[in-house]
């Protein structure tokens, strides 16, 4: 799957609209339900999309593809896709009857054999907000709060039940966190030693 380095990548999932002739809808995102993005043994990094994100969005001429590439299956400049924000998060609905390979998609989305979509998109990053804080289980817990989207590319269908994409996206985006958890805690590492040293010299 092609990744773009200047958009960011989310899986979610889709399916067929029951009685709706060649009609699939699903959500691209949730708001304010935070989600993990990555985590290791010492690191969990995730994150909240806020509700009020969209609000100044471009989304003028968003695509649905499959695996953000290839032919153009629906798009909102034609109304054979609509992507909006509502209550929940932003939703998407596709008519996939104007091309065969368009019907052949729906019938995978159908069966089951596609069931998750990712969608293509940048942020202002200098909205973003950060909080450091400690989980139950002793690791260090980032969450990144995105409070505006700058512009929604594409949602696509995806051929993996992961989205190696979203995985790399999101490791891009917390390798700068990582690195600054490191260094925090070799600086506490360091605090306590001189603490234990100086209370050797004291005895």
């Amino acid at each position: 799957m092609p990744v773009k380095s200047d958009r960011e990548y989310r899986s979610m999932t889709m399916a067929a609209v029951e009685g709706e002739e060649y009609k699939v809808s699903g959500y691209a995102t949730t708001f304010d339900d935070p989600y993990v993005l990555y985590e290791d043994k010492d690191l969990i990094f995730r994150e909240i999309i806020d509700h009020d994100a969209l609000r100044d969005a471009d989304m003028s001429d968003v695509i649905m593809q499959y695996d953000h590439e290839g032919r153009v299956f629906a798009r909102t400049s034609n109304n054979t896709l609509t992507v909006g924000p509502d209550a929940h998060g932003l939703a998407m609905s596709a008519d996939l009857g104007g091309t065969s390979i368009g019907r052949g998609l729906f019938e995978e989305i159908k069966g089951g054999y596609t069931t998750k979509m990712s969608w293509g998109f940048t942020v202002n990053r200098e909205r973003d907000e950060w909080k450091s804080e400690t989980a139950p289980d002793g690791r260090q817990l980032e969450t990144r709060i995105i409070h505006s989207v700058r512009k929604v590319y594409d949602v696509s269908a995806v051929s993996l039940p992961a989205n190696d994409a979203t995985e790399i996206s999101a490791r891009n985006l917390a390798d700068g966190v990582i690195e600054r958890v490191k260094a925090e805690r070799l600086e506490a590492l360091e605090l306590r030693r001189r603490k234990m040293l100086l209370e050797d010299w004291t005895k």
